[in-house]
Formats: C-alpha cells, sequence, structure tokens
C-alpha cells in the first residue's frame, strides 16, 4: 500500500475510534461522571470540603450536626425501589438513592431537591455530608449537584462507607427515603 494511502487509513481510523470514544464520555457537558462509578476519584472538589472519618467525627458533635446523605444506587423497578440486598448507612444518615447518577431525569432530580429541601428545612447554609462507597463517583455528583442547587456548606465524605466500617464504628440497616 503507497504511504499516502496508510497515512489516510490510519488518519480515518483515529478519527473513527476518536467519534466513537467521544460517543460516550465519562462525563456529561455540565460535569458530572456519567460511567464508571466504581473507579479512583479526584483528590479535590470545588464545590465541598473533603473530610475523612475523624474529621467527620468532629462535624457530627456540632449543633445542628450536619446533614449525611448517602447516595448509594437502589434498584428501581416498577414504581419501587427493589431491595435485592440489604444496605447499611451511618447512623443518622438520609438515603437518597440514585441521585447520585450522571444524569438525572426529572423524577429524580425532584426527589433529590424535594428532600434536601425537606430535610434542610430551605436552609442552603446547612452542613450536608454526601457520601457513598470509597472510589465512588455518586457522592462526587451529588456534591456537585447540591452545589448547583444553591447549598453552601458542603462535605464530601470520599472514602464513605467502607472507612466508617473499616475502624468498626456503627452501621445500621437503611431504607431509601421514599420518592414523593
Amino acid at each position: 500500500m503507497p504511504r499516502a494511502l496508510q497515512t489516510l487509513a490510519t488518519l480515518c481510523l483515529s478519527l473513527a475510534l476518536g467519534s466513537a470514544q467521544a460517543a460516550d464520555p465519562l462525563f456529561s457537558a455540565e460535569g458530572y461522571r456519567t460511567g464508571l462509578y466504581r473507579s479512583p476519584t479526584p483528590l479535590h472538589i470545588e464545590a465541598a470540603q473533603i473530610v475523612d472519618t475523624q474529621a467527620l467525627q468532629g462535624l457530627l458533635q456540632a449543633r445542628p450536626a450536619p446533614l449525611l446523605i448517602d447516595v448509594y444506587r437502589r434498584q428501581w423497578l416498577q414504581g419501587r425501589f427493589i431491595d435485592s440486598e440489604p444496605h447499611a448507612n451511618l447512623p443518622g444518615s438520609h438515603w437518597l438513592a440514585n441521585t447520585g447518577d450522571g444524569e438525572l431525569t426529572p423524577q429524580w432530580q425532584d426527589y433529590f431537591n424535594q428532600h434536601l429541601q425537606r430535610l434542610s428545612l430551605g436552609d442552603r447554609q446547612r452542613a450536608l455530608v454526601f457520601y457513598c462507597r470509597a472510589d465512588c463517583w455518586l457522592s462526587w455528583n451529588a456534591v456537585k449537584r447540591a452545589a448547583a442547587l444553591g447549598y453552601k456548606n458542603i462535605y464530601w465524605y470520599r472514602d464513605g462507607l467502607d472507612a466508617w466500617e473499616a475502624v468498626g464504628l456503627p452501621l445500621v440497616a437503611a431504607q431509601p427515603e421514599p420518592l414523593p
């Protein structure tokens, strides 16, 4: 094959592969992670302060204590959550299942908005701590989403449930907050 034809073929293949990758990005146009949720997470996020277990325990001593928001996923089928496996979370948490996904339908966006509004009593300064598991982008997405709604005092418990459990702290059986 002549060199010019090889170069053209290579260029066409590169463009085709680039187009295929662009059709399935890891982030949405709004900056939310849309895939590979269980993978290493960043060491910072603009919208929140990252806390470890010790710092979270200190925050929980404040009055009022921050709202703990678990965003771990739960299967939703035919208008209800499917309890396919037990889930536990930090004591006092509110489980807003599926709200850490990269793209939310209007129904799930309303679920997130309404529960945050209700739980914070409309106080956008109320401290919120979002978590999931270690190496989980769902809580990272939820932090960004809460900031976009105007919440100002946000914390990201980056290593989440796994870090809490690793030091032997108590967990409680959890059920997702109901879909309004």
